[in-house]
């Protein structure tokens, strides 16, 4: 798919005309870019299906950038970009990767330190040169050395939602041309970890030689580092490294078992194996005594041989699993189909790419029974967020479309919480809307005693309902913010506020083990998309994999309820609504 190296082409280009002060053009090709990114078609293949039309049915997309894009599908290259790049000062977009580094610092940098890429930055940290440079002092330093640090770190790691559609593909393609009997991804993507280093597929077939070359031959590997009857490695187009194995049935199980991890679970049930008198590897459950395979085909009767129910591959993180499986305590964990709405959602009224009737539109589609639709309010200026005028404007909207849908359309916003802990719209406003998502999106740097008496000060407030994105985390970009967790729980749970787990691919915010700190304190959450296109709807299964990661259960999860139920949870939702 070329969706992601155009997407991130309209970025680069679109910081560099904002350098140049162009108007609007910086907001349309980034607009347009966010879009392309959440799309789950090619933009290719749906040129090669339905032509330039096609390409302008994408939410953003007009004809001028629809033509840019049959221009990179043709050439690979697009000249009127290229012309604009070469304009740009040396190095300035790779420096525009930094968190912290805007278009007027990176430009600064560039010209009065001649610094030129990310190594340039590192060494010049390093040597403290930035500090000669007005505007930039030793908080400054310090900042951008986290941020590059991370940034080093999200480079060798992959989001889960860019890997586990990766692996998908791969395997509905070896499904189509070869005949396999079993397959499954492992490792820390069947985990749902956030991040993925490499993507593991384990393959139980008659056919080894057939899968093997039509695995390396796939469209998306871009070079093959070994090959082999039974094993082959590849790199993808995408930068990620993927394993392919064959293995024979009788130890796909333990396999997948083991290959799945996490290394900590895995050394665990080994030692349990041996004490009850068994060797246990990737190839099977062996009796130490006869030498014999007692279990490996599966991995239930690999655990059920060693005295355990089947764990569930997001809770393999040797962090009481095993004992509470032993107790027969694990908990039913929530599953993707057990959500009935999604309660954060943008619209193009604020940053969103997509009209309210498009999102609810999408959101009826998926079987859901209510949406909230959260555009963000005034403070976000960058986001063009609501006035109160604008606001009812919407409500007015939401009112007309209840009419002609099904699915309840419920109003909301996300109110920005204010420096002060308090909320961006008056409580005459607040009292009004169905669901006030609040989150931060300002003064990220604050001290952990000042962010934490923000979130409780708003914590404290009547209209709040959900905790927006309550790390502020942007995975390989930002850290967390500094923040007392236990006590904004303990503060959240005496105001029976409910925390959000955002499934964003970038934040996938609360993780797991935050998420199990919550559960502590009796929270309910809400798994919520925090959607800008009708496509990142489909997101929702990255949140849910999180809220498995944390243990939780159906019951715990406010958006598994009908409506009547949700009522009864946010009590601004009319009975009649």
């Amino acid at each position: 798919m070329i969706n992601q190296q155009f997407a991130k082409l309209l970025h680069d280009v679109a910081d560099i005309l904002e350098l140049q002060q162009v108007p609007w053009k910086p907001q349309a090709y980034r607009k347009a870019a966010r879009s392309i990114e959440s799309l789950q078609d090619d933009l290719a293949e749906i040129f090669k299906i339905k032509g330039k039309r096609g390409l302008e049915d994408v939410p953003g997309v007009g004809s001028g950038i629809a033509d840019h894009i049959i221009e990179y599908i043709k050439k690979g290259s697009v000249k009127k970009f290229q012309t604009i790049l070469k304009k740009a000062p040396k190095g300035y977009t790779e420096l525009l990767e930094i968190e912290g580094l805007g278009p007027r610092k990176a430009k600064i940098l560039t010209e009065k330190l001649d610094i030129n890429n990310l190594s340039d930055l590192r060494k010049a940290l390093e040597k403290h040169k930035l500090r000669s440079v007005a505007g930039f002092g030793e908080t400054t330093e310090q900042n951008l050395l986290k941020s590059l640090a991370l940034h080093e770190i999200g480079q060798k790691r992959m989001l889960l939602g860019k890997a586990l559609p990766l692996a998908e593909e791969i395997i509905m393609l070896l499904k189509k041309k070869v005949q396999i009997q079993q397959i499954q991804y492992a490792g820390s993507l069947r985990r749902m970890k956030d991040t993925i280093g490499d993507i593991d597929i384990l393959v139980v077939s008659s056919d080894a030689a057939n899968v093997m070359h039509v695995f390396r031959h796939l469209p998306s590997v871009q070079r093959v580092l070994a090959s082999g009857e039974t094993k082959s490695s590849v790199i993808l187009k995408e930068g990620v490294h993927v394993d392919l194995r064959v293995l024979p049935k009788e130890s796909y199980g333990a396999a997948l078992q083991y290959f799945t991890g996490s290394k900590d679970h895995n050394i665990a049930l080994r030692n349990i194996a041996i004490k009850k008198g068994y060797k246990l590897s990737e190839y099977g459950l062996f009796s130490k005594k006869t030498g014999k395979q007692v279990a490996g085909a599966t991995e239930e009767e690999v655990y059920s041989k060693l005295g355990f129910p089947y764990i569930p591959p997001e809770l393999r993180e040797s962090a009481g699993e095993l004992d509470a499986a032993q107790k027969g305590k694990l908990p039913k964990l929530i599953e993707p189909a057990d959500i009935r709405g999604d309660l954060h959602v943008h619209t193009k009224l604020s940053d969103g790419t997509e009209s309210i009737e498009a999102m609810v539109s999408a959101a009826q589609k998926l079987g859901y029974e209510y949406v909230a639709i959260t555009d963000h309010s005034p403070s976000e200026k960058i986001a063009h967020g609501l006035e109160i005028d604008r606001l009812k404007q919407q409500w007015k909207q939401i009112d007309a479309l209840s009419i002609k849908y099904k699915i309840r359309i419920l109003k909301g916003s996300e109110v920005d919480i204010r420096a002060d802990g308090t909320l961006d719209y008056p409580d005459e406003i607040l009292r009004q809307l169905h669901i006030a998502v609040c989150s931060i999106h300002s003064r990220f740097k604050s001290s952990k005693q000042e962010m934490t008496q923000r979130v409780c000060s708003a914590l404290e407030n009547k209209y709040l309902d959900i905790l927006g994105h309550p790390s502020g985390r942007l995975i390989g970009q930002r850290e967390p913010y500094e923040i007392d967790f236990a006590k904004i729980f303990d503060t959240a749970a005496q105001n029976k506020k409910v925390i959000e787990i955002n499934s964003q691919l970038a934040r996938l915010d609360l993780n797991g083990p935050h998420i199990r700190l919550a559960k502590e304190y009796g929270l309910l959450f809400s798994i919520d998309t925090d959607s800008h296109a009708s496509t990142q709807l489909l997101n929702m299964r990255y949140g849910v994999a999180q809220a498995r990661r944390g243990w939780l259960t159906k019951a715990e999860v406010v958006n598994t309820l009908q409506l009547a139920g949700l009522r009864k949870v946010f009590r601004r939702i009319p009975d009649n609504y």
